[in-house]
C-alpha cells in the first residue's frame, strides 16, 4: 500500500467542500484504495473504499447528486488522505479496520452482533474450512469481520481462494469424496479431502489467510502476482 500526500496546509487550508475535492482529482490514480475525510479541526469525517479512487472522488463534486446528508458531509470537509491498494479486496479489508478502529462520524458503524455477515475459519477440523457465516457466534470457530454486505464477503472469499484454495465444503462432503471436485479442477480448493495437499502445507495455507484477514497483505499480493504472471505466460 502506497499512502498519498494530504493536503493539510497551504491553500487547502483556505479551501472547502467540493471544491477542494475537485483539487485531489488532478493526482489521484485509478487503481483502488481508501479514502479519509477530515473536518477543519482535523477530525475523521469519513472512511471509503473505491475500485478507482478517483471516479468515486469525483461523485463527492457534484452535491446536487448526493443525498442530504453526504451533502453535509462534503460542506464539512477541509481536507482528504488517500491510500492506494493492489486490489479491491485491499481496500475493502482495510476501510472496514479503520471504520472499527476510528468510528467516523458519517460511517455507519458496523456492530459485532447476528446483523452483519461474517468470514469463518472452522478450526475443529485438522483441514480448516473457510465459509461465509451470519448468525449466533460457535465455539471452535474463528470470526472476521462484520462486512457491510454479503455481497463484501462473497468477493473477499473469492479472492481469498484464488490466492490460498482452502476447503469451503461441510464436514459430511469433505469426508464422503473419493475424487476431486469442481473447486480443485478450477484452483479454488486444494483438495486435502483427496490428499492432494499435506497437513503441513494445508497449516500454512491457513496461517497466510489469517495473516491477510487481521490485516496483513503481503502473502495476497505476492500469490495474485504470482497467478497473474502464470496466466501471462500460458
Amino acid at each position: 500500500m502506497v499512502e498519498q500526500a494530504a493536503y493539510r496546509t497551504g491553500q487547502a487550508e483556505a479551501l472547502g467542500g467540493a471544491t477542494l475535492i475537485r483539487n485531489y482529482l488532478r493526482t489521484l490514480p485509478s487503481g483502488p484504495g481508501v479514502y479519509r475525510m477530515f473536518d477543519g479541526k482535523g477530525q475523521l469525517l469519513y472512511v471509503g473504499k473505491a475500485k478507482s479512487l478517483k471516479k468515486r472522488v469525483a461523485s463527492y463534486t457534484k452535491p446536487q447528486m448526493l443525498t442530504t446528508r453526504l451533502q453535509r458531509m462534503v460542506a464539512l470537509t477541509r481536507s482528504m488522505e488517500f491510500v492506494t491498494t493492489t486490489s479491491e479486496v485491499e481496500a475493502l479489508l482495510l476501510e472496514s479496520n479503520m471504520i472499527k478502529r476510528h468510528r467516523p462520524s458519517f460511517n455507519i458503524v458496523l456492530r459485532d452482533d447476528k446483523s452483519f455477515p461474517y468470514i469463518t475459519l472452522r478450526l475443529d477440523h485438522e483441514f480448516p474450512m473457510i465459509a461465509k457465516h451470519r448468525g449466533s457466534k460457535r465455539a471452535s470457530t474463528e470470526y472476521f469481520g462484520p462486512f457491510a454486505s454479503a455481497t463484501a464477503v462473497n468477493d473477499t472469499l473469492n479472492a481469498l481462494l484464488r490466492a490460498f484454495p482452502l476447503r469451503n465444503c461441510s464436514d459430511s462432503i469433505f469426508s464422503a469424496r473419493t475424487r476431486p471436485c469442481l473447486q480443485y479442477q478450477i484452483k479454488r480448493c486444494s483438495g486435502p479431502c483427496v490428499g492432494r495437499i499435506s497437513k503441513e502445507d494445508y497449516a500454512e495455507l491457513v496461517a497466510q489467510v489469517r495473516e491477510f484477514l487481521r490485516g496483513g497483505t503481503r502473502g495476497l499480493q505476492e500469490r495474485l502476482q504470482a497467478e497473474m504472471h502464470a496466466a501471462a505466460e500460458r
